[in-house]
């Protein structure tokens, strides 16, 4: 098993790699670790490394028929200043699958990838 400092590992499937890559890497400061396009490729931020699982990769042939479309599951960022965040993106002209929602803990938007993966936007209340 893997050290517990390493990575924490999240598979998304996704329908075009190199889009995918060029996505998280453009809008949400991650960075390409290594590629294997355009069955597979990882990029990180943080403690996160993000696998992005093209149809021709392993990770995506496991998948169970019944389990290929995007879930409710959803990668968390935490972001300092999400308006500033909303704005930085709206004009790159990524679109929003929700308006922001405020609790108790703070704000959240939720976006989504090329491939329809849902991304959190999260700025504490703190």
């Amino acid at each position: 098993m893997t050290a517990p400092d390493r990575y924490a590992n999240v598979r998304y499937l996704v329908d075009d790699v190199q889009t995918a890559v060029d996505f998280y890497t453009t809008h949400l400061g991650f960075t390409l670790n290594t590629s294997a396009a355009p069955a597979f490729a990882d990029v990180v931020r943080g403690p996160l490394r993000l696998l992005l699982s093209g149809p021709a990769s392993s990770g995506a042939r496991a998948t169970p028929d019944d389990a290929t479309t995007p879930g409710g599951n959803r990668i968390h960022l935490v972001v300092d200043d999400l308006d500033a965040e909303i704005h930085r993106l709206t004009s790159a002209g990524v679109s929003f699958r929700s308006d922001v929602v405020a609790g108790p803990g703070g704000r959240q938007i939720l976006l989504t990838d090329p491939a329809g993966n849902l991304i959190e936007l999260f700025q504490s209340a703190q």
